[in-house]
């Protein structure tokens, strides 16, 4: 379940998005299975306070229903590759939201990291692959 909902981006640090540049219809980053793990190196080391994910509109995916969007996601801080994981926050992409959904991380985030892993347990109905289009970190800048 999603503990949080979509909301508009505020933090002060926008990373680039990783993943694709363009999110149109096809231009994924399709990954085998439901439950994917993906390691994110963050440029600088920063204090995650939210991720976004864009996934195109359910009705604009060339297959149909967005039947490979990821839907329940959890976000890891990790201080290092292979380091200790520390829970950042769990929510679900919803498919009849917006294709760009931001989540805040619900667990008080007290320090910064230099990786996030970004685990989705799930998709909206394909379980063969899922499609990651764009996925952006917002944070603050280690001793900003």
């Amino acid at each position: 379940g999603s503990a949080a909902g979509p909301t508009t981006p505020s933090p002060s640090l926008l990373l680039p998005s990783c993943f694709q540049l363009d999110a149109s219809p096809g231009y994924c980053w399709p990954s085998p299975g439901s439950r994917i793990e993906v390691l994110i190196r963050l440029p600088v080391q920063i204090r995650p306070m939210a991720v976004t994910i864009q996934h195109p509109a359910k009705m604009a995916a060339l297959t149909g229903p967005a039947t490979t969007a990821p839907q329940d996601c959890t976000v890891f801080g990790l201080d290092g590759e292979g380091g200790d994981e520390a829970l950042l926050g769990t929510f679900t992409y919803a498919l009849q939201e917006g294709l760009t959904q931001t989540f805040p991380l619900q667990n008080g985030v007290p320090r910064a990291f230099r990786f996030l892993k970004l685990s989705m347990q799930s998709t909206w109905g394909k379980a063969g692959y899922t499609c990651s289009y764009r996925v952006q970190v917002h944070g603050k800048i280690l001793g900003s």
